[in-house]
């Protein structure tokens, strides 16, 4: 074994593997001690740094507590204000600490409570002996001490329309109540006389009207809303009906809001800060509130008269309803609009003890049926045209030359028609002879308008004969929106397209051609009177002449506006506007305009104990004077009887009081005592 020698290369291969697998076991050694310190440090920050992160995360945040924004006002033709906004004060709270039913909470509790106490006896002291007393049980809800409505950060209304002594008392001691600000909000208020009341609207909280289209658009755009002047509050007061809803977004104005800086706990914590909210715009309606008092008191005054004063051999007790609406034709504007009976919209701020009255008039029955009251058979508003279609039915006869303007037809009182020979007679039955279609209108030949018009034009036109009648009462603004913008306008009931109803074409056109196929509002009527005024030219009814911000400045003007125009040869509105000359009418006596007109009496159907009873309705359409009109009018009596004794007295009462406010010459002519000048000056 002598000169034995180890294999070098073996020995280098073994402590190679040697110091690798060192280097190995360091290498997983100093992981272990790396992830070691990660997780450690984790807990750390979790369990002893999170919550001081969490602040830190956390604080600093502020929050917006919205202030409703004040409502800008509706303002008369004249320069009354309608509806405004008036200042009230009510009392916040902001909770600064937690009095909630938490453990940490329960020890607050009694700070709070005691706190309540003394805001009750304070209201109590001081408060408005009118008002609705507050008990210590209403003041603790309010608070909403378990956060159910409110965040613990959002001041909580106490009580709204404090008292003058309320206010001083509360700003004199401040101090002595941590939390509690007294901060200015608006009250919507109505004109105490009531004027055009569903015209103008109401308001109502933002969560209750949320199904409503406009509102529900709205709603959507909260969620997406940057600007926190613009967001929508749940509490916030709405237009939901008449101008208040139509110029909802120019009323409105902006919130302004308070910034409330917050702690952790969602609590406030730090001075807030205030932005004013910016009051809306003003809206100049075309209603002129002398000319609106005396269409309302025209209807309730002749709604009277009805009930005493037989004619045609009876009185009208059921008469209990009545409609108006005066537009102006050169401009469009309408300067009346009466849905009566009406009813104080001071209601819907106030409350009353007789909400089932108010709901069956709040609706505006001018333009719709609904809750807009019903006469004493239950009819609605919108009812059947009755004789005021003639004019327009005699110039469609014209105009498709089924007769022509000194065409004579032979009137013997009644017409037939159809295989079963039916028959529609005049009123009383009364022939009138010979008759153009200047006396056909003029004697409101019934005969006339079933055997010259209603037949010839089914004769013409076979089944299409509706559908081009259809198209004439369209353009005369029948069937379809005036295009007020009102919202919840009715489009009325075309009936003449219910051929199984009529029983054939023909028996449609028949019936139609005197108006007893068609059912319309009052605002339809009084945009087809004047479309006949203006030869053709429909108009849209204007309700509001301007918006005005609150420096003065005019931000949008509203004009006359054509939405279409039909032509027919002069000749034609000659024949037609000259048989708008209904003879009898005693209300007009002393009338110092020459003007057209047209009587109706539509009749109606009601049951009563299984039995069939016809009932008819007032209705008059005309317009002043019958040269250079200025006024059309229209004027609607569910169950009052014949046009001439029951809407045509209403009528000329609101041309009088037009007469003398704006002058149906251009000039106005206001009433004068005896003795005394226009001027007020006297002759002695």
């Amino acid at each position: 074994m002598k000169g034995f020698r180890p294999d070098k290369r073996k020995q280098e291969e073994r402590d190679a593997g040697s110091q690798f697998n060192l280097r190995v076991n360091l290498f997983f050694f100093s992981t272990f001690i790396i992830f070691c310190v990660i997780i450690i440090r984790l807990a750390i920050l979790q369990f002893v740094e999170g919550p001081e992160l969490k602040e830190l995360e956390t604080g600093g945040q502020v929050k917006n507590f919205p202030l409703q924004p004040i409502r800008g006002s509706i303002i008369d033709a004249s320069g009354t204000p309608i509806a405004y906004s008036t200042p009230s004060q009510a009392l916040y709270l902001t909770l600064l600490k937690d009095y909630s039913s938490s453990e940490r909470g329960k020890k607050n509790r009694p700070e709070i409570e005691k706190l309540a106490e003394e805001m009750v006896k304070v209201f109590e002291q001081y408060g408005d002996p009118k008002a609705e007393k507050l008990t210590v049980d209403d003041v603790i809800k309010a608070m909403d001490l378990e956060f159910n409505k409110q965040p613990g950060y959002e001041p909580r209304r106490i009580k709204a329309n404090l008292s003058n002594k309320e206010v001083a008392y509360f700003m004199e001691h401040k101090n002595d109540y941590p939390g509690l600000e007294v901060v200015e909000e608006s009250q919507r208020q109505y004109n105490p006389d009531k004027i055009a009341v569903q015209t103008i609207g109401y308001l109502k909280e933002f969560r209750g009207i949320k199904t409503l289209d406009k509102y529900k658009e709205i709603d959507e755009q909260n969620k997406k809303q940057k600007d926190p002047g613009l967001i929508y509050t749940e509490q916030e007061k709405v237009g939901v009906d008449g101008l208040e809803m139509m110029f909802q977004d120019e009323l409105r104005g902006k919130n302004g809001y308070i910034g409330i800086p917050i702690n952790p706990q969602n609590m406030a914590d730090g001075v807030p800060t205030m932005i004013a909210p910016e009051k809306g715009y003003n809206i100049h309606t075309t209603i002129h509130k002398d000319i609106q008092k005396a269409t309302q008191q025209a209807i309730i005054d002749q709604l009277k008269w009805l009930h005493t004063n037989p004619f045609s051999g009876k009185t009208h007790p059921e008469a209990l309803t009545g409609y108006a609406v005066a537009m102006e034709v050169d401009t469009g504007n309408i300067v009346a609009m009466a849905s009566m009976p009406d009813y104080d919209p001071n209601v819907w701020e106030n409350g009353t003890d007789d909400w089932e009255t108010v709901m069956k008039y709040y609706g505006n029955g001018t333009i719709s049926p609904y809750n807009s009251g019903r006469s004493g058979n239950n009819l609605e508003s919108v009812v059947l045209l009755g004789s005021t279609v003639k004019p327009l039915s005699v110039l469609i006869g014209l105009n498709e030359k089924l007769f022509g303007p000194n065409d004579y037809y032979p009137d013997s009182g009644a017409a037939f028609f159809g295989k079963d020979n039916s028959r529609v007679q005049n009123s009383g039955g009364k022939a009138y002879g010979s008759l153009n279609a200047r006396k056909a209108i003029e004697h409101s030949s019934n005969a006339f308008m079933v055997d010259w018009v209603g037949e010839k034009l089914w004769n013409k036109y076979g089944s299409e004969s509706v559908k081009k009648w259809d198209e004439y009462m369209k353009k005369f603004g029948l069937g379809v929106s005036t295009e007020s913008g009102l919202p919840k306008e009715h489009k009325g009931i075309i009936e003449y397209t219910n051929i199984e109803q009529a029983g054939s074409y023909l028996a449609a056109m028949a019936y139609a051609s005197f108006g007893q196929s068609g059912k319309y509002t009052t605002l339809q009527l009084a945009q087809y009177a004047s479309t006949l005024a203006n030869r053709g030219e429909r108009i849209r009814p204007q309700l509001a002449s301007k918006i005005v911000d609150q420096d003065g400045n005019v931000i949008k003007e509203f004009k006359r506006e054509v939405l279409n125009k039909e032509e027919f040869p002069q000749q034609y509105w000659n024949e037609v506007i000259a048989g708008m000359n209904t003879q009898g009418l005693r209300a007009f006596d002393g009338f110092g305009y020459d003007f057209a007109r047209k009587t109706g009496t539509s009749e109606q159907d009601v049951y009563t104990n299984g039995r069939r009873n016809r009932r008819e309705n007032g209705v008059f359409i005309a317009f002043a004077p019958r040269e250079n009109p200025k006024l059309a009018v229209a004027v609607v009596i569910p169950e009052g009887g014949f046009g001439s004794q029951s809407a045509a007295p209403v009528a000329r009462k609101i041309f009088d009081a037009y007469d003398e406010i704006y002058g149906l010459d251009g000039t106005p002519h206001p009433k004068t005592t005896e003795g005394e000048n226009e001027d007020g000056s006297t002759n002695e």
